[in-house]
């Protein structure tokens, strides 16, 4: 068979795009943060992972130009040879430093940072353990590593003990606990207390991915582990700048011997371009911003309550989410494309999400809250939902008419 022939057999997209109801690669012409502008409509923005709002903020933009005055655009290099900036290492320290571990390391993406520091650590001897509803960079960077990879049910200890048992075989190196510290599509934070009580009763390393979770969640903002008071009891944590921090790029932050390891031998760091000195200037700023101003994460979780309990109350499903992360769960793949199409119709940007990224039968529009957004935008965005809930059949009742929305901030 041609190797092109299963591309040219896809035909479920252009399905979609014929009936005008196709979510994705939806080019935006103008962002300010909570609202962004799409084919000259406003639209309210809450499907972005910009939890601090902080993207648009004036001492980040001016980080960001600063560096692009003083560096140029790029490092045209990997860190490994010519691309490595004062930059680079000064947001590492700095890192380190916030999360209270001894060293960190930056990639170019929260992606490649998965794929380098897993297949760095594990190999054929190695037994890795993982949350079924991991992030796919977390399963690539698995099959990388050519360790054995053991999936354990979502969120079931029972289950992961079953899998360490079975992990405890004589030919068995070594075996890490790979996890997301908030789950990016449900918005459930791990149950970290009782993963890192088995990991000391069986010998295994605990690796956190804080993606969704670093500047948002903890008192000083450091995440999932410090929020579950475990933070001396995980090994590594990963993160990425492209959500709370503003930017683009990766880091993982442990043990100093581990963090030189990984250093000279993770391939996606080794052989990519490191990054760009704006969006490493703008991360150094975003974690000034992160640790100066608190009342960002408290006024984030107020906003992300105001919505999820208001969608919560109305009669949606929106799971056990305790986290600026609201899915609404919708169930069904053609409903959850109409669905989002009357919310983006009448002014309100998310994200529709299907199988793989969540099993099947859970379908969801996810939505997701930021610091800057008032309350005025939440009840707006409160109301639209309604109004397409009803207007789909979701929730009981006739579909009221909403006000035009992102009028009044």
């Amino acid at each position: 068979m041609d190797l092109f022939q299963k591309c040219y057999g896809f035909t479920r997209a252009r399905q979609v795009q014929a009936l005008g109801m196709y979510p994705y690669f939806i080019p935006i012409s103008q962002s300010e943060g909570t609202e962004v502008e799409i084919h000259g409509r406003r639209l309210i923005m809450a499907g972005s992972n910009n939890y601090l709002g902080l993207t648009h903020h004036p001492r980040v933009i001016e980080a960001a130009r600063e560096a692009l005055e003083q560096f140029g655009s790029s490092c045209t290099g990997s860190r490994f040879l010519n691309g490595t900036l004062e930059l680079h290492e000064e947001l590492e320290r700095r890192l380190a430093r916030f999360l209270d571990r001894e060293a960190a390391l930056c990639f170019s993406t929260g992606f490649q940072t998965n794929l380098g520091v897993i297949s760095a650590l594990c190999g054929k001897d190695d037994v890795i353990l993982c949350d079924r509803e991991n992030h796919a960079s977390i399963f690539d960077g698995c099959r990388l590593s050519f360790a054995e990879l053991k999936k354990y049910r979502h969120e079931d200890m029972e289950d992961l003990e079953r899998q360490l048992q079975a992990a405890s075989r004589p030919e068995v190196r070594g075996k890490l606990i790979i996890v997301d510290g908030v789950f990016s599509m449900m918005g459930e934070i791990a149950n970290l207390g009782r993963i890192c009580e088995l990991a000391r009763e069986y010998g295994a390393r605990v690796l956190v991915d804080e993606a969704h979770s670093a500047g948002v969640l903890g008192a000083h903002g450091r995440g999932a582990v410090e929020h579950c008071g475990v933070e001396k009891d995980v090994d590594l944590v990963l993160g990425t700048f492209s959500k709370s921090f503003a930017s683009l790029g990766g880091f993982v932050a442990g043990p100093e011997p581990v963090i030189h390891y990984i250093k000279h031998h993770a391939r996606s760091l080794i052989f990519s371009a490191s990054i760009p000195p704006s969006a490493a200037a703008a991360a150094l700023a975003a974690l000034d911003v992160i640790e100066e101003c608190p009342e960002l994460r408290t006024t984030l979780m107020e906003r992300a309550t105001q919505v999820r309990d208001g969608l919560a109350e109305r009669g949606f499903r929106v799971g056990r989410t305790e986290t600026p992360i609201v899915p609404v769960i919708v169930g069904d793949q053609d409903r959850l494309f109409a669905f989002w199409k009357v919310l983006f119709e009448t002014g309100v940007f998310t994200n529709p999400v299907t199988s793989p990224a969540v099993p099947v039968g859970m379908d969801l529009v996810r939505t997701s809250y930021m610091a800057a957004h008032s309350r005025a935008q939440c009840d707006r965005v409160l109301e639209i939902f309604e109004h397409a809930g009803r207007r789909m059949g979701l929730l009981p009742g006739r579909a009221a008419t909403p006000r035009s929305a992102a009028n009044d901030a």
